[in-house]
């Protein structure tokens, strides 16, 4: 087995889009608190990259580990699982917004 079949994957939502190339996912993940026993939500943010700017802010996303990219980049986005149903606001002639 390669190095490269050893890369994790993760599944997560797209949070933030406004950088260059980068998109930051959060991966929601269910553990048991050790002396409650109560299930608990725990959240991490990672910063992916994403080459063709196609995540937009709702998306679910794959994203697997690559060598560090930049300080915050280690994951790569691999693919759009689902799109998300934004909204977006159409400019009309006279300045007015529909939505």
């Amino acid at each position: 087995m390669s190095a490269k079949d050893k890369r994790k994957t993760l599944v997560g939502v797209v949070v933030g889009d406004k950088m260059e190339k980068t998109v930051s996912v959060s991966i929601t993940r269910t553990v048991k608190h050790p002396h409650v026993g109560k299930y608990m939500t725990k959240t991490t943010k990672l910063m992916a990259h994403d080459e063709k700017k196609q995540a937009r802010q709702g998306d679910k996303v794959k994203i697997k580990e690559v060598r560090p990219i930049s300080k915050n980049k280690k994951w790569m986005v691999v693919e759009i699982l689902k799109k998300s149903q934004e909204v977006k606001a159409v400019d009309l002639s006279d300045g007015s917004e529909v939505k």
